[in-house]
């Protein structure tokens, strides 16, 4: 029996997933050179630089790609980051920095966005934190793409499956990065194996934990038609993150939702900003505004070999990464899986 990602030219069950930092042009083409459907994250990305990943992308391997945007809302006016610098103030002192300069937003997807995505004419189009307004949607439908919502709850999955997405995208509690809820206030994330027990019209892609092919099997075997792996693909050659987060990969650390380095819970390793201030502030300023005052402290404590104010999006399976290309990974998921199903 064919599988949903195969029907799209896929090879493999799997996603991987757009993480900004680490996945770019280089992850997503050993990614879909293995099988895999390959992601661009391209929320901090303007539209020319999109369509030169997109190039990239595709002179160097076939299969379907997914971009990824989010649907954030930006606040207006923009926050007031006093009370944040002033919290940082002594880190900045210790460091011998000074804030500067903001870094670029993450950008809600708007029309140049939108016009991006029609002009690379993408397998899909994944969107978190919601969906775009419907002109929008609408527009990226006829460009020919396929629609991935991201659901947290039960709730959100019902609510992207009546709006008629091609897939929704479960993210579990075990997930690392940004949490994508959007209905209603912040809640406590829901675990994986609940979320795929809510069975909706539309195919079920599970994130959130899957770091080898007996996750992917078990996810299968709940009613997954396929699994989103970004902790997995961390440790790949071809990550983009800086050497402190790379040494803690398949090590024993704690992870946990934090709001500090953006302004908005995700889950990361826990590091030193974590442990001393606490995971969450209300002085943070509002997403996607928190990371400004960080920028300094973050850029040199990880010249000098250290993550103390970088964001270490994991999810819970971070202990179980493996270091190989992605290409090869993605060879070694299939196998498991194999051998899973084999066992079953």
């Amino acid at each position: 029996m064919v599988g949903f990602l195969e029907t799209l030219g896929a090879r493999a069950p799997i996603v991987q997933a757009p993480m900004a930092g680490a996945a770019g042009a280089a992850l997503a083409i050993a990614a879909m050179r293995g099988g895999a459907v390959g992601s661009l994250p391209c929320a901090m990305l303007t539209p020319e630089q999109l369509a030169a990943q997109v190039a990239e992308v595709r002179a160097a391997a076939n299969g379907p790609l997914n971009l990824n945007f989010f649907c954030h809302r930006l606040p207006e006016p923009a926050p007031d980051e006093n009370a944040w610098r002033a919290l940082l103030a002594p880190y900045y002192a210790e460091e011998g920095v000074a804030p500067g300069p903001p870094p670029p937003l993450r950008r809600p997807f708007d029309d140049a966005l939108c016009a991006a995505v029609e002009q690379a004419r993408p397998a899909i189009v994944s969107f978190h934190f919601g969906l775009p307004e419907a002109s929008l949607l609408a527009r990226v439908r006829g460009a020919g793409a396929l629609v991935f919502g991201n659901a947290t709850t039960a709730e959100e999955m019902r609510w992207l499956a009546a709006r008629d997405v091609d897939a929704v995208i479960a993210q579990g509690a075990e997930a690392g990065g940004h949490s994508g809820w959007f209905l209603g206030p912040a809640h406590r994330p829901t675990p994986l194996a609940e979320l795929l027990a809510e069975k909706i019209a539309v195919p079920v892609i599970a994130a959130g934990g899957i770091v080898d092919g007996a996750d992917i099997a078990r996810a299968l075997s709940a009613g997954a038609s396929a699994v989103q792996l970004g902790t997995a693909f961390l440790a790949a050659r071809e990550s983009g993150i800086a050497a402190p987060f790379r040494a803690l990969l398949g090590t024993r650390v704690p992870t946990g939702f934090t709001n500090l380095f953006s302004g908005r819970e995700a889950q990361g390793i826990v590091n030193r900003l974590m442990r001393e201030l606490g995971p969450i502030r209300d002085e943070v300023p509002a997403f996607p505004y928190g990371s400004n005052a960080l920028a300094p402290l973050r850029a040199h404590a990880e010249a000098d070999g250290r993550g103390d104010y970088s964001p270490l999006w994991a999810g819970t399976g971070v202990a179980r990464v493996r270091a190989m290309g992605a290409e090869e990974l993605v060879g070694r998921l299939l196998a498991e899986l194999a051998q899973a199903r084999g066992r079953a």
